[in-house]
């Protein structure tokens, strides 16, 4: 499956949409099973990097700071230049500015992962991320829209999110890792959770196009009007994150990660704000999910595509040291 998981995440997204298209009613319930499967991914993820390798990362300086610039100094700036052309709708204006502005802290770990990008690192880099969006994101908002807007932002959702996409199947990974480091069949348990690496990426895929779908209903409109910019923020994200990473002088895997930490967006934390908002700005969430999909399906090139922009990076420096 590793070998051709490229086509088993597609066929996940097809199999997604026909589902969501042809039994929206089992949309709510779906929705229910996408913090589930997440977070038993994230697990997996988490049970690949030792505890020690972890905690190591949390002294590499240079890469979280590449982090911080990438998300919350060149996203913002890639975003206040597309805003001008975003449709003048509040409410879809709203819907861009929270998935765009939230870097992602949960299925990033495993595309950047796949792409041979330095997870361990990507990993330390998560809680950071997180608390630095929940306090920068409504200061965002109060920048491009105003007082008015800038309280729709809410702890709560990151903070749950945090507890059980982050900390729960974290915990458990290490619990596990103690288990094998002691016991025979616990590092028996550890070589087969890494072959439920693929199924479940393909569970998470399905789960979040089948649940969202049915939720797109008459917003069509509203939709093909914002996934053009969807797709240019990947373009152009893929080189900003490059030339982040060639600025900070980071190692091809290092460089990988910064890429896909730029290019991914917290979309599946955000939506639960954009379901809160007032009718009046009810299109946001649409605008919201949306994203998800676009996203879902550019992480699959990114997952090609990146490890042939930043080889460039490792050769260089091997030059440079012959």
């Amino acid at each position: 499956m590793e070998h051709h998981q490229v086509a088993v995440y597609l066929g996940a997204l097809a199999a997604g949409g026909l589902v969501g298209w042809a039994a929206p009613a089992a949309g709510p319930v779906l929705e229910h099973a996408i913090n589930p499967v997440l977070a038993a991914l994230l697990y997996v993820t988490f049970l690949q990097v030792p505890a020690a390798d972890l905690l190591r990362s949390l002294r590499a300086g240079r890469f979280l700071t590449a982090a911080l610039v990438v998300n919350f100094v060149v996203v913002p700036l890639v975003v206040a230049a597309m805003f001008p052309f975003l449709p003048a709708d509040l409410a879809v204006r709203l819907g861009v500015l929270l998935v765009l502005l939230a870097p992602c802290v949960d299925y990033v770990i495993v595309f950047s992962g796949l792409a041979g990008g330095s997870s361990r690192r990507l990993l330390a880099a998560t809680p950071l991320l997180l608390l630095a969006q929940m306090v920068l994101l409504p200061l965002f908002l109060f920048l491009f829209l105003g007082s008015g807007l800038a309280d729709v932002v809410e702890a709560g959702p990151f903070l749950e999110a945090f507890l059980t996409l982050i900390v729960i199947p974290l915990a458990l990974a290490w619990l596990t890792q103690v288990w094998a480091a002691r016991r025979p069949a616990g590092r028996k348990t550890v070589d087969a959770m890494g072959a439920a690496m693929v199924p479940l990426m393909a569970a998470t895929l399905l789960a979040v196009v089948a649940s969202q779908v049915p939720k797109l209903g008459d917003s069509l409109t509203d939709v093909a009007r914002v996934v053009p910019f969807y797709v240019l923020f990947l373009l152009v994200m893929a080189f900003a994150g490059l030339a982040v990473a060639r600025l900070f002088r980071l190692t091809a895997p290092d460089g990988r990660a910064i890429v896909f930490t730029g290019a991914t967006r917290n979309s599946l934390v955000v939506l639960p704000l954009a379901l809160a908002l007032p009718d009046s700005l009810a299109v946001a969430a649409v605008v919201v999910v949306t994203q998800t999909l676009v996203e879902v399906i550019g992480m699959v090139v990114y997952v090609r595509a990146v490890p042939r922009l930043l080889p460039a990076i490792s050769a260089r420096r091997r030059t440079a040291k012959g």
